[in-house]
């Protein structure tokens, strides 16, 4: 009889590894569903963000255009790039002394901001870009008049 009931028990082990097999299956198709449905909507998220990033970004852009509406005042924004100091001063063949007598600092100033040790307040930044509008007679003649 020991025969009998180990291969009672076989029968009954493979049955049910059957069924749950097939229980298995299905769960697992359910999971790849959850998980495509879950990553387009990371990806729906992750674009509704980044409009939300843009809107925001241009909502902040008008805000300063009304004030500065009624004339050319000092209100624009101006960017500042270590480099393209360098590279103007180089272009224009000034030593940072004489760069700087034209902005209105010193040479060590000049140096600071080319290595981006330091940064020009607003009143200076409008002084550079006034420096970069100037053709090299005029700067010649800025720099006659020191």
């Amino acid at each position: 009889m020991p025969n009998i009931a180990s291969i009672l028990k076989a029968e009954i082990s493979r049955v049910a590894r059957k069924e749950v097999r097939a229980e298995i299956e299905t769960l697992k198709k359910a999971s790849v569903v959850h998980r495509s449905s879950i990553a387009e909507l990371r990806r729906q998220v992750n674009a509704l963000e980044k409009e939300l990033r843009r809107v925001a970004k241009g909502a902040s852009r008008p805000t300063p255009a009304p004030d500065s509406g009624d004339g050319t005042s000092g209100g624009t924004k101006r960017r500042f790039s270590p480099t393209r100091l360098a590279a103007h001063r180089a272009k224009l063949g000034l030593s940072a002394a004489s760069y700087g007598q034209l902005v209105g600092v010193s040479g060590q100033t000049i140096y600071h901001w080319e290595q981006g040790k330091a940064r020009p307040r607003a009143a200076q930044l409008e002084s550079l870009a006034t420096v970069r509008d100037l053709g090299a007679r005029d700067i010649e003649a800025r720099l006659a008049m020191r």
